[in-house]
């Protein structure tokens, strides 16, 4: 397939950089990644990022922490409703909820949610970019408070491929190149970049991720508790790693962004 004919050149360099793996979550396997950091980091400023190729369509959780109560101080989550629209929960309600759908299972959506309630602007402290570009019609919105702490980097479970509340909603699709920042809120720049109209990856590993920072890059196939040699090793240097649960070494897959 290197060739012109087939319009692909695999020593041209179009690209700075590649995502060489992504993790294949089976929503009928139950599967899903946990990470109960070992101390607190900044509740109040974060970013997270991910590459996401959907399979099954309908209520989806990607990324979820739970602190143990049901309140909006520990509690949130990063999903698909079930209308596909792309929401970021605490509790009952919504921070935001796109008006658009996602019901594309051959798209790679990048997607970043840069949160900061030290933020004087109120409408400035969740913001979402989808493929570089902030999202900015929602079907529902509710700034948090300023200065208020939430439950995303607290010392309590956080899970990626599930809803850690309700034990359910598991994701079915793929991940790639999952990122979380302890204490900025960035912008998609950091992540990826425009080239020839395409969003693509860029390579993060000069980002400083903070102390429960963390990267996954899914370039180990161990499974189980969480170390330097599997599935949920973290990259990022901040040795932040998850433990696999239902996933095998064939869950990760070259496919990618």
């Amino acid at each position: 397939f290197g060739s012109t004919a087939w319009m692909a050149n695999p020593a041209s360099g179009f690209y700075d950089f590649e995502i060489s793996n992504s993790l294949r979550f089976e929503d009928g396997d139950s599967a899903y990644l946990n990470f109960t950091p070992s101390s607190a980091g900044n509740r109040k400023t974060w970013t997270w990022s991910s590459w996401v190729k959907r399979g099954n369509l309908g209520l989806r959780s990607i990324f979820s922490a739970y602190g143990g109560t049901a309140n909006d101080a520990l509690l949130a989550v990063i999903k698909f409703d079930a209308s596909d629209r792309l929401t970021f929960d605490a509790t009952t309600f919504n921070f935001l909820r796109t008006n658009r759908v996602f019901r594309d299972p051959s798209a790679w959506y990048h997607i970043v949610l840069a949160f900061d309630t030290t933020n004087a602007t109120a409408a400035n402290r969740v913001r979402m970019y989808i493929n570089g570009v902030e999202e900015t019609s929602f079907s529902a919105r509710t700034n948090p408070s300023e200065d208020a702490d939430h439950g995303i980097n607290g010392n309590y479970a956080h899970d990626i491929g599930r809803n850690t509340y309700q034990d359910t909603t598991y994701y079915d699709g793929y991940l790639a190149d999952v990122n979380f920042i302890d204490g900025a809120a960035l912008t998609p720049s950091s992540f990826g970049e425009t080239k020839n109209d395409i969003w693509i990856p860029k390579d993060t590993s000069g980002l400083t991720f903070g102390d429960q920072g963390w990267r996954l890059q899914f370039k180990q196939v161990g499974t189980g508790t969480a170390s330097t040699s599997t599935i949920g090793a973290d990259t990022s240097g901040e040795t932040n790693h998850w433990t696999s649960n239902n996933l095998v070494a064939s869950d990760v897959v070259p496919d990618s962004p």
